[in-house]
């Protein structure tokens, strides 16, 4: 049955995520199924998306946005099909129906389930971004995101314009998926398990771990630039995305309102030196995230009236050159 991350929940009440179906890498052998070639592959993201959204911060930081073409589909849930009750993700009819949002170049379809039918005949799952799409295979190698990550940062290298950027080093990478570990699971999944809750022990448990994890990360923050030390790495990117969603989106949709982004000197200033990463703004378009979070979640939001603010400036000064 099609489903979405809503519909995923257990008997308690907690929200409980599956995991990715599609999971084949890219390679720089040549002799691979899958090799690094430029042109070849296209990205489908939805600028709402965190986990999308992360993807294309490493595409445009590598410098392989010429290498890797990129589509974003429309913000707000609709209905993929007329024969089911099933909402996902809608590319617009045309090009000016959605501002940032695109018709699919590559096979036409009208949804990002449609890109999942194409590939598998009897997928059974959900229709997520992102999507790694091979144009000559005409199919999809892979929708987890941190897989797609760790073929940016070196897969592509002999084709990346910034290919000396290593965004998960070999000295660092023990420390990375550590950090990666708790922060996925208190705060990338941790907003969701708030705002996915049906029930108030699934939530409280949550928030709980949710603000933990943030405290632990406004420490770490205290002493050095970056979480893994003084140069960025795959860490910071994956918390920046939850980040510059917090107090715009899950402060108030997901109910994350115990303390704001904005109360934390460290966490708050370090967002903006994330985003001020060349590449890194041209990936948030907040008009998408609002719209998304608000307008696709009737169990949560059944209006869909979108908040007005707080428009944070993520553009202006921050102190964190001086930290480390």
């Amino acid at each position: 049955m099609a489903r979405s991350a809503v519909d995923e929940l257990s008997a308690s009440g907690a929200f409980e995520r599956t995991s990715s179906s599609f999971r084949d890498s890219i390679l720089r052998d040549p002799n691979s199924t899958f090799p690094a070639e430029a042109g070849r592959y296209h990205l489908y993201v939805s600028y709402a998306c965190p986990w999308a959204s992360r993807c294309l911060a490493f595409l445009n930081i590598k410098g392989l946005d010429k290498a890797i073409s990129f589509t974003s589909v429309k913000p707000i849930w609709g209905r993929t099909k007329d024969s089911d009750e099933h909402m996902g993700w809608l590319f617009p009819s045309s090009s000016t129906e959605e501002p940032g949002a695109e018709p699919d170049p590559l096979n036409g379809a009208k949804s990002i389930r449609e890109l999942y039918e194409l590939a598998s005949s009897n997928y059974v799952g959900k229709y997520t971004v992102p999507v790694l799409w091979d144009k000559k295979l005409k199919t999809i190698v892979n929708n987890e995101s941190s897989d797609i990550l760790r073929m940016l940062n070196t897969e592509f290298n002999d084709i990346a314009e910034n290919a000396a950027l290593d965004l998960y080093p070999p000295h660092l990478q023990s420390q990375i998926n550590n950090v990666n570990e708790w922060i996925y699971d208190g705060i990338n999944n941790g907003v969701y398990k708030c705002g996915f809750a049906r029930k108030q022990e699934p939530y409280d448990e949550a928030v709980e771990k949710l603000y933990e994890a943030l405290d632990k990360c406004e420490g770490i923050l205290s002493h050095q630039r970056y979480l893994c030390g003084n140069q960025v790495t795959e860490a910071d990117i994956r918390l920046f995305v939850s980040l510059i969603r917090f107090d715009e989106v899950y402060a108030v949709h997901f109910k994350c309102n115990r303390k704001l982004l904005r109360e934390y000197p460290n966490l708050f200033n370090y967002t903006k030196d994330v985003f001020q990463i060349p590449g890194m703004s041209s990936t948030v378009n907040m008009e998408h995230i609002k719209k998304h979070y608000y307008g696709s979640h009737p169990s949560i939001n059944p209006f869909g009236i979108i908040p007005r603010g707080p428009n944070i400036d993520y553009a202006s000064p921050h102190d964190r050159e001086t930290v480390g």
